[in-house]
């Protein structure tokens, strides 16, 4: 699969899906964009036909409110038909606004309130080891959500139990809703925590496609250790005008806002 034609065609998806729907999170769709791309488009052992496959591996969006950028990834790879995207977030339609398992092909858990992912994650990993079974446990979060507790108990828990088949990617684009991570609630030395708490930490280029492989292609990165990719990411990537904006955390695209970010989308190779 391309990569780069399937990270395009998540941002053009989600500004339609959520132009349409006048739904948000724009932004923070894409800046996870070029991770699940790669995810979806050359690391996850997936099969669409058989979306319960035992030996898939597992990913979790814990940042759900994304749930538009999963959704087109899923359709993309054939989980389901790229015209269903047209119900999202539609009454009666499962293509909710927060990420849904229900009724959806491909989606392991539903997510939403921040900070649940990575426990779940780490769970599914321990019962994972228990049972002897070799696929890995991705999770990808928010860097906002670092800031609930529940999330460094999980941390805790997985280095205690030598998850190594457990993968916490942290789409590190440094705003959540309101205003700069740094402002609300600063996580430097961010890396530094991660290794205290006895994980593997690597800190990439979230938009670098190579390198996002080359990272997600050697894992685990250390035996009995957890691994955390920290990716540095710009909120709203992709579209000028979009891009290091608080402004496009919830903001709907609508009118010429549309226009001109699908006009500059469709210019990219």
């Amino acid at each position: 699969m391309d990569i780069k034609h399937l990270a395009k065609k998540i941002r053009l998806h989600t500004l339609q899906m959520t132009s349409q729907a006048g739904s948000s999170h724009v932004g923070s769709v894409f800046s996870m964009a070029d991770i699940i791309a790669v995810l979806y488009g050359a690391t996850l052992k997936k099969d669409p036909n058989n979306p319960k496959w035992a030996d898939r591996d597992r990913f979790i969006l814990s940042k759900g409110h994304a749930t538009s950028g999963l959704y087109a990834a899923l359709a993309e790879c054939g989980f389901f038909s790229v015209e269903k995207l047209n119900t999202f977030y539609q009454d009666g339609s499962s293509l909710l606004g927060h990420i849904s398992h229900k009724g959806v092909p491909g989606v392991e858990v539903s997510s939403g309130s921040l900070g649940h992912g990575l426990p779940i994650g780490t769970g599914m990993a321990y019962g994972a080891k228990l049972d002897q079974q070799n696929h890995k446990v991705f999770v990808l979060m928010s860097d906002g959500e670092c800031d609930e507790g529940s999330n460094w108990e999980a941390i805790l828990f997985a280095a205690h139990h030598k998850l190594d088949n457990l993968i916490a990617i942290v789409d590190y684009n440094k705003i959540q809703s309101l205003d700069q991570v740094s402002n609300t609630l600063g996580l430097e030395p961010f890396a530094d925590k991660w290794k205290s708490f006895g994980w593997e930490v690597l800190e990439v280029d979230g938009h670098n496609l190579e390198e996002l492989h080359t990272a997600f292609s050697n894992l685990p990165r250390k035996p009995n250790l957890p691994t955390c990719i920290i990716a540095h990411t710009v909120k709203g990537k992709g579209v000028s005008f979009m891009e290091n904006t608080v402004l496009w955390h919830y903001r709907s695209p609508q009118g010429e806002e549309y226009a001109s970010a699908v006009r500059e989308l469709e210019s990219q190779l």
